[in-house]
């Protein structure tokens, strides 16, 4: 028999079900309906809004009793037998398995009672029995968990909302948890919502409120004026409006705006890093707010490769070359003497300290793999200019002194004012180095990197086009040339987004 409105096989079955003496509970459980959906069948059918008493027979009795022994719960046994929670409780009740009194109304004492026979001994399980409450209930006061409606609160601050499952996700450990139940210090929690609202019944201050969880009392005090309802502070429908309320994830800016993602994209290829790419698009377009982007955002389009945006990968680039962020590591200096002695740091003039004067330098090699070949590298500190010094058959003391002494020679006198370097042994022959150019020569302290900051970061940058274990006299003089170009060409947070071309360019001009 088919149905009008809709009511199709599964009606069929629901009918005769009902027919045979079933409950809408059970027809809608056997069905895989929902008991609305019972209801509106039995309707269209004819048959009444199908809110009829069932008959309890000594079968479904016996159901019952068996099946609250086994499960111990109040709503397993009226789902084995296909009752109302109402209908099994009165079966129970006269079984002599429940008491008379609702637990909602004698909780306390039923609490109380539970936690005397936990004491004296009694199982979790037999003490639900003998209080009358189900096993759940039992086993939350035992674990000290507070439950407001469907919500529980957990000793250690975590709250499970069970009735928003579609809303909140699970953890790892199976609880569901809102997504505004970290307590970030920003937002309040569900568990401080709640705190407020039984605070508020017991006569509590804002003020006493705020303290209590650790909020501005402005911030508890407008939460209160915006989420109440008939005069009462309702902590669920809250925090619900606040989850809504919260900003939606939107796509990237470099999603929808390709023309933006394809300036970074060529940026990223020629090797600048996301905080360069940021800042430099606002001097490369200083009237075109759309060609704006953060290097956060850049950088989660990198790490977070479902935001879209940019298609290459993070190893590539990023020249650090991680997909993570990590704490930066310096590497450990050698500490060696030299014959000549060495004029420290420590002596160098105040004018090469704070950069005001150009023409002083800082030095160090780049090594390749097993230390067999290295580059010399060279940076201006006022401009941060960078030179490469091309070491094709090793770097000994007399082969880094050839090499620095024919780079430095073509420098302008008013740019050899100094050099710094670390106490590595190929500036044995720093003494040599200096009466040929005419250049002062100063020395690190042992194992102190930092003291020429700005060449430990250029050989940082310098990595990205000659890795560490390999082969580096394999580049030509024309590459190296190259590379120097290419650094030189990158803008700079420390000359405010200019290049170093840039500044070397301006500083020449005006000699």
């Amino acid at each position: 028999m088919v149905f009008s409105k809709g009511v199709g096989l599964r009606g069929d079955a629901v009918v005769a079900l009902i027919d045979g003496g079933a409950s809408v509970r059970a027809a809608a459980l056997s069905t895989g309906l929902s008991t609305r959906r019972v209801y509106e069948i039995l309707q269209a059918t004819g048959r009444g809004s199908g809110r009829r008493r069932t008959v309890v027979t000594d079968e479904l009795r016996a159901v019952v009793v068996a099946a609250f022994g086994a499960l111990g719960t109040l709503s397993g046994a009226a789902g084995a037998a296909g009752l109302s929670t109402g209908a099994a409780r009165l079966v129970l009740v006269r079984a002599g398995l429940l008491p008379a009194v609702p637990p909602s109304r004698r909780l306390p004492a039923a609490r109380a009672r539970f936690a005397e026979l936990i004491a004296a001994g009694s199982s979790e399980a037999d003490a639900s029995v003998q209080v009358g409450v189900d096993r759940r209930t039992a086993r939350d006061w035992r674990r000290g968990v507070r439950r407001v409606g469907a919500t529980r609160i957990y000793p250690d601050g975590t709250v499970v909302d069970s009735g928003h499952r579609s809303r909140y996700a699970t953890s790892m450990t199976g609880t569901i948890t809102s997504p505004l139940d970290t307590d970030s210090g920003r937002y309040l929690t569900l568990a401080q919502r709640l705190i407020i609202a039984d605070e508020l019944i017991a006569g509590r201050t804002v003020t006493a409120i705020a303290e209590l969880i650790g909020k501005n009392k402005s911030s508890v005090s407008r939460e209160i004026k915006a989420h109440q309802i008939d005069g009462s502070y309702g902590p669920h429908q809250a925090h619900a409006a606040a989850a809504a309320g919260r900003a939606r994830p939107k796509p990237s800016k470099l999603v929808t705006n390709t023309a933006l993602a394809a300036k970074v994209q060529d940026d990223l290829r020629d090797k600048l890093s996301p905080e360069q790419i940021s800042h430099r698009l606002v001097k490369d377009f200083p009237d075109d707010e759309s060609m704006r982007v953060s290097h956060e955002t850049i950088y989660q389009a990198l790490y977070l490769q479902a935001r879209g945006g940019l298609k290459r990968q993070v190893q590539e680039a990023l020249r650090t070359g991680r997909a993570r962020r990590k704490p930066r590591r310096h590497n450990d200096q050698r500490n060696t003497r030299f014959i000549d002695p060495m004029v420290m740091i420590s002596e160098r003039p105040a004018e090469v300290e704070d950069r005001a004067v150009p023409g002083h330098w800082e030095g160090d090699l780049i090594l390749g793999e097993f230390c067999r070949s290295a580059i010399g590298t060279l940076v201006e500190r006022t401009t941060r200019y960078t030179m490469l010094i091309h070491l094709p058959d090793g770097h000994t003391a007399e082969q880094v002194r050839d090499g620095l002494i024919t780079t430095l020679s073509a420098l302008p006198a008013h740019l050899r004012g100094s050099l710094t370097w670390d106490q590595g042994s190929e500036m044995a022959r720093h003494r040599q180095i200096q009466l040929a150019t005419d250049l002062a020569i100063y020395f690190c302290d042992p194992a102190s990197p930092w003291q020429r900051g700005s060449n430990e970061n250029t050989n940082g940058l310098l990595r990205q086009y000659f890795p560490k274990s390999t082969d580096l006299s394999i580049h030509s003089p024309e590459d190296l040339e190259h590379v120097a170009q290419q650094l030189n060409r990158r803008p700079r947070k420390t000359l405010h987004w200019d290049t170093p071309a840039e500044r070397l360019r301006d500083l020449l001009k005006t000699q």
